[in-house]
This record gives C-alpha cells, sequence and structure tokens, in this order.
C-alpha cells in the first residue's frame, strides 16, 4: 500500500504516520520530493484494511496495491482457473455453452428445445423457474415444478442444467434440482444471497449487474469466494446505456479486461445484451472472438408464445447454425467445446 501525504504535512504528522505503521508491525519506505512525500508500506495490506489509513492528520490518499477481491484476482491464482460443472468443463480452452429458453414452460416444449440445442452442440441447459420480474404481475416462473422438470430434462438428455435463484431462502431447494446455479443480474450485489450460494458446493454463474462496474462485479465474486466456493463463472450480459437501439450495451472489452485480472473464467450473454436476435451470431462469435470462456443464449421454438423474453430468444434452427461457427471459431482458436458426459457426474 501507498500513502500519499499532503503537500503541507509536517515532520511531526509524517513521524506519527511511520509510528502508525511500525505499530502495526510493518515495514515503510519514505520518499520525499519536491511537492509531495510517499510512503511505501510492505506487509499484510489486510492489516492496514482494518484501519482507518485516511483518518491520520496529513494523510491525503491511500492507494492499494493488491486488489481488494484477493481470491478473485490473479496476483492469488496466477493460472486460470477450470469450473467443472458435472462433467462439463468452462475455463482454460474448455468452453461452456449454454442454451434454452428463458423460462421453463410446458414439458413437451421442454423436451423439444432441449432435444435440438443439445443435436447443435450445447453442453449445459438453462431454464428459470423462478424469475426476478420488473413488474409484480409478469409470470414469475413455475417454481419448484419448474426445477424437477428441469431435472428431468437433464437426465433425459444428460447435459448439465443451469437455472437461477433468486432468494437465499432457496438456495438449498435449488441446489437439490440444479447442477449450477445462477445469480441474475439484479442479484449481483444481494450480498446475502451471494453469501449463501457461497456456501453451497455448485457451481455458480454470477451475471454482471446492469449498472456494475468490473471491480463490482470481481467483488461480488470475492463474496462467493470467501465462503469457501471456488466454483465461480462469471458472465457478462450487457450494461445500460443511453442508446436505445440495444436492450443493453454489449460490453466485449470486459472479457479480456477481466482475464488480465481474475484466473475466474467469464462467458458472454448476447441474449440479454442485445435483445435482438439479429445480433446475436455476430455478437457471439465477436466475445468468443475476444477471448470468452463460453455462450450463453435463450432459445425458443415458437418466441411468440414463450412466457418471457420471446423476443429475443433464436429459433432452434437459428442456433443450430449459430453453432457451427462457434465451433468453427472454437477450433480456430485452439479451444474445445466440452462434450456431454455420457452421466451427469
Amino acid at each position: 500500500m501507498i500513502l500519499i501525504l499532503k503537500s503541507n504535512a509536517t515532520d511531526d504528522q509524517i513521524d506519527h504516520v511511520l509510528e502508525r505503521v511500525e505499530a502495526m508491525g510493518l515495514q515503510h519506505h519514505l520518499s520525499r520530493g519536491t511537492f509531495r512525500t510517499i510512503v511505501g508500506i510492505i506487509g499484510d495490506e489486510e492489516k492496514l484494511r482494518q484501519e482507518p489509513m485516511r483518518a491520520i492528520p496529513g494523510v491525503a490518499q491511500v492507494i492499494p496495491v493488491l486488489p481488494a477481491y484477493k481470491l478473485a484476482s490473479r496476483d492469488a491464482h496466477p493460472e486460470s482457473s477450470v469450473i467443472d460443472v458435472s462433467g462439463v468443463k468452462i475455463g482454460g480452452g474448455n468452453l461452456g455453452m449454454i442454451a434454452g429458453p428463458c423460462s421453463v414452460e410446458e414439458p413437451e416444449r421442454m423436451f423439444r428445445i432441449a432435444e435440438s440445442v443439445c443435436k447443435s452442440g450445447a453442453n449445459l441447459f438453462r431454464g428459470g423457474a423462478f424469475k426476478p420480474r420488473t413488474s409484480p404481475y409478469a409470470f414469475q416462473g413455475m417454481g419448484e415444478e419448474g426445477l424437477r422438470l428441469l431435472r428431468e430434462v437433464g437426465d433425459k438428455f444428460h447435459i448439465p442444467i443451469v437455472t437461477e435463484v433468486t432468494d437465499p431462502r432457496l438456495v438449498d431447494l435449488v441446489s437439490e434440482y440444479a447442477d449450477m446455479l445462477q445469480v441474475g443480474a439484479r442479484n449481483m450485489q444481494n450480498f446475502a444471497l451471494l453469501t449463501e450460494v457461497g456456501k453451497s458446493t455448485r457451481p455458480v454463474l454470477l451475471k454482471r449487474g446492469m449498472s456494475a462496474t468490473i471491480n463490482d462485479l470481481l467483488m461480488c465474486a470475492e463474496y462467493i469466494l470467501s465462503q469457501g466456493n471456488s466454483n465461480v463463472v462469471l458472465c457478462e450480459r450487457g450494461i445500460k446505456s443511453f442508446d436505445p437501439a440495444t436492450r443493453n450495451l454489449f460490453d466485449v472489452a470486459a472479457v479480456p479486461a477481466v482475464q488480465a485480472l481474475s484466473h475466474l473464467p467469464i462467458i458472454v450473454d448476447p441474449s440479454h445484451a442485445t435483445g435482438r436476435p439479429d445480433l446475436i451470431p455476430p455478437c457471439a462469435l465477436a466475445g468468443l472472438a475476444a477471448g470468452a470462456d463460453g455462450v450463453h443464449i435463450e432459445v425458443h421454438d415458437c418466441p411468440e408464445v414463450a412466457k418471457s423474453d420471446g423476443p429475443q430468444a433464436l429459433l432452434p434452427e437459428q442456433y443450430d447454425e449459430l453453432a457451427s461457427q462457434m465451433k468453427s471459431l472454437a477450433s480456430l482458436l485452439g479451444k474445445t467445446i466440452s462434450p456431454l458426459p455420457e452421466t451427469l457426474v
């Protein structure tokens, strides 16, 4: 950590700063410049985080050298993490291909869509049993009935299931059925929920909040990691912007930016990012080209009757064409799309 002292800091104030650093069992390096005096501190920065260093007279600015998200940072974990979701690997050159409808719907439709996306190469199936909606009058999901249906689909096609958990009280219930727990954009900073999924043994898909910075995203991942769950996959799903041309702004630069800072895998969700089927394929390919560890896409066989987010879903045949292009790009990039496991582990 570096302390920048005020330009008018007195010798007594500087001495007091050094005494406080020594009292914490840390070493210091004093550098006097023409206009500023800087104190470099060597030792365990956690001790400093517990002390109000800015409150010491004469201190103008406190600059941490290590990020606050220590467990999520690449400094603490130089090698890229590989997350195993019931036999499907994400990260380290392994691509997770998540596909399925926004919401869990009637059984016949769910089985049709699952069969289709599995044939196209998807290796994780998604669907929301619990739906956090902007309006309290909108469809809120099928609840546990939807979870049971998802599990039937997963078992039939040997494909891991990804579904959202919206409430800390539901973590145990959703974990009984799902292979991976999704924390949606609206809940990214629901710290009680993050703490509970951090105590779970299930891998977690953490979506970036609509107005969240990259630092915000990584700090929320730190909540999960700090509870002992190291199996976290991040998701760039678009952030708010002033332009109504797309549902959100697809921040493709977030992919390499996150990868430079963190060892955690990061995937992209061009469905929520753009809200437009015509933009999903090029943005999905752009995400992979930027280094993403997978793609999350909504697929529905009749979007006009979908219970939620139908306008942003691809038709199965559209997904099949895109999946073929993603396979070709993955091969070009030297990456692998994990095949479906013979049995879910």
